[in-house]
């Protein structure tokens, strides 16, 4: 265990005893072990934190001896550590390491020494330090790592490294030192080639991160950085000044910087002669942009544009998901050939998504003439991800002609099983700093000891039954985020753990009452706050159900709830009137549309309105056309929880496409929309 490896180190037989009453309180499955010393105050830990975010020194100093023999004490330690890490000796570090071994705390100040070493290029410490790393989750210290590499071997690097490098640096969206180091110096050795480097220049481009693009023209075009500076600032003025002697790749770089605010004033550019000696991979290239950036705003001519890039040969995994998107919506009937042809071409890794499974499946059941082999390969790759876990997977279920139930439960934990993950004291730890009130270092400690470290604190993740006994544990507690968190990740489904109902009585009382189904109430519920009551967003949506607090005013106004004050907003069953409340307005003003009334919840109602504009489509491709990945993905999950939640509470089967229907231009008969919904 991480915390007797400390006490084996010369910590004082208190601190031993309080471990072991630790131990014996946590078997039984009680939280008490959170006062493991009599005297301490959980308080002085709310206040390291608040005090290590504002980077004080010196409060930290004051506070640390306080937290002596708490079980939190390697958090209060690392912040105390962390903020003057740039000026604290290497003894200081290691006995840090030294004291805290086996915890989480022990790996993360290692990485972010890691991060120190490499930044100062002190590569033989780094070198020492890495191979006791367990979490390799930071893409900067595996480029440092590549790097030292690199230094040892020079051009005879594996294969792997070289991986890892183009990986993370494609990946990064802020400038960093780590991957652009090893990006240069894996170009001056070619192991990477120009093309490598203009990708991630125009990847930058095209996302606005000109520090990050700037950073890559440097390795390849060093001398010239004032057109790259010329074409970031202007990008227009710089192309109406081009001419054929321009070079092709600062001319293609342009295109893209324009093609991120206006495609299709970027579609007009390409078709100047002037612009005309660009090759056929800047033409695909440029057009693949031009396409994505149509696409996302719902353009219609982003189809069009897609198909003027003529291949799908060299573009980006994201290029092609959203020529997939463009072709599902082209009009009534999808355009299959386009789709398939798309997935066809993304990465095999990438295409394994159940979101591309899916839509190949459906591309390959619509060709024409239909061929029993060509049914036969659909039906094998829908039944390669249907399940009750996902909304692609419930859709593939249904394609199949299954519906979606309530899942058998696995087989009880044993006593044994269940001791075990609650004697893991950096589990403990976890829901010590959530009960009070560092739910931030507390959530990221669960994920490390659940995903990151198995049950005896080394590398690899715990076992399927261990995760649902964390998660079990973790629902005991009313901690229902990681609770559900750790269940989902488990290859074990119960859904009890996965769909956990708090406040049953009242959401489904309220929901009668308003004639709204308790199943799409908890489904948005669950991917809103996950239970949590306290949860605030960074817009400043609060509570269960993360209302705003204009809108929370408006619909207590609209419902008749008297007395209401902006403070009531986190009592769970005020929340719980209002959120309930506004949903079931959304959904009248929406004509019922479960998929249009979810996006209108996460994005608000104005821009449903515009995105249901166009042909009819079904509701799974006008939900995977949606501009924003937030609202995408909270759409599609709102809508796979909403399907689950009902096959619990009615104990039938259940249909996520009768949920979806289909999505298109307002009735002409229904009553006017709504202006005035917030």
């Amino acid at each position: 265990m991480f915390y007797t490896t400390i006490v084996s180190r010369g910590k004082a037989l208190s601190r031993l005893l309080a471990y072991f009453l630790c131990v014996l309180v946590t078997v039984t499955g009680s939280l008490s072990y959170a006062q493991n010393t009599a005297n301490s105050s959980d308080g002085v830990f709310l206040e390291m934190s608040q005090a290590f975010q504002k980077n004080d020194r010196k409060r930290l100093q004051t506070l640390l001896p306080q937290a002596k023999g708490h079980l939190l004490e390697p958090w209060a330690a690392y912040w105390e550590l962390k903020v003057r890490m740039d000026d604290a000796s290497t003894g200081e570090i290691k006995d840090f390491l030294n004291r805290y071994a086996g915890t989480y705390q022990e790996d993360r100040l290692r990485n972010d020494w890691l991060l120190l070493l490499g930044s100062r290029k002190e590569w033989g410490m780094f070198d020492q330090e890495y191979p006791l790393y367990r979490m390799h989750d930071d893409k900067e210290v595996e480029c440092f790592a590549a790097l030292v590499e690199y230094n040892k071997v020079g051009r005879t690097i594996s294969d792997a490294w070289v991986h890892t490098v183009r990986t993370n640096w494609m990946a990064m969206r802020q400038a960093d030192e780590g991957c652009t180091w090893a990006a240069e110096a894996l170009y001056q050795s070619h192991k990477f080639n120009d093309m490598d480097i203009w990708r991630k220049v125009r990847l930058s481009t095209e996302y606005n991160r000109p520090k990050t693009a700037r950073n890559a023209f440097k390795i390849i075009s060093s001398n010239e950085l004032n057109t790259f500076d010329d074409i970031q600032n202007n990008a227009m003025r710089f192309l109406t000044r081009a001419s054929s002697k321009t070079k092709s790749a600062f001319v293609a770089l342009a295109l893209i910087k324009v093609a991120s605010n206006d495609a299709d004033a970027a579609a007009k550019q390409m078709e100047s002669p002037s612009l005309s000696h660009l090759n056929a991979e800047e033409k695909a290239w440029v057009w693949s942009v031009i396409g994505r950036q149509a696409a996302g705003k719902l353009n219609d001519k982003s189809f069009t544009y897609f198909a003027k890039a003529n291949t799908n040969q060299g573009l980006t995994d994201e290029m092609l998901a959203w020529k997939v998107r463009s072709a599902l919506r082209a009009g009534e009937t999808p355009q299959w050939v386009t789709v398939e042809a798309a997935i066809a071409g993304m990465n095999s890794d990438y295409k394994r998504d159940p979101i591309w499974v899916y839509w190949q499946a459906r591309a390959l059941m619509a060709r024409k003439p239909t061929l029993a082999r060509t049914q036969e390969d659909a039906r094998t790759l829908l039944q390669s991800i249907a399940g009750v876990q996902g909304f692609y997977e419930q859709l593939a279920m249904e394609e199949l002609g299954q519906k979606i139930t309530k899942p058998i439960k696995p087989e009880p934990l044993g006593a044994g099983e269940i001791s075990a993950v609650r004697s893991n004291v950096s589990l403990q730890r976890a829901l010590k700093a959530i009960a009070v009130g560092i739910r931030p270092d507390g959530v990221r400690e669960w994920n490390y000891a659940t995903s990151l470290v198995d049950n005896q604190g080394k590398s690899g993740r715990m076992t399927d039954r261990e995760m649902v006994a964390a998660a079990q544990w973790a629902c005991e507690q009313s901690v229902w985020d990681r609770c559900i968190n750790t269940s989902d990740r488990s290859k074990l489904i119960d859904f009890e753990l996965r769909f956990p109902m708090p406040f049953k009585k009242e959401v489904i009382q309220r929901s009668k009452e308003i004639n709204l189904d308790p199943a799409y109430v908890y489904g948005l519920i669950r991917q809103e706050s996950r239970f949590i009551m306290d949860a605030r967003s960074h817009v400043g949506a609060s509570g269960l159900m993360q209302v705003m607090p204009a809108t929370a005013k408006w619909t207590a106004k609209k419902i008749g709830l008297t007395g209401f004050r902006p403070e009531h907003i986190t009592q769970h069953d005020t929340n719980i009137a209002i959120g309930t409340g506004y949903l079931k307005l959304v959904l009248e003003s929406f004509e019922g549309s479960m998929p249009m009334a979810a996006a209108a919840y996460n994005a608000g109602p104005s821009r449903p309105r515009k995105w249901r504009e166009g042909a009819f489509l079904e509701g799974a491709i006008w939900a995977e056309n949606l501009p924003f990945n937030e609202t995408r993905d909270y759409v599609k999950k709102v809508l796979s929880n909403t399907t689950n939640y009902a096959a619990i509470i009615t104990g039938e089967p259940q249909s996520l496409k009768e949920r979806l229907g289909r999505v298109g231009p307002r009735n002409a008969s229904a009553p006017p929309e709504s202006e005035e919904l917030p």
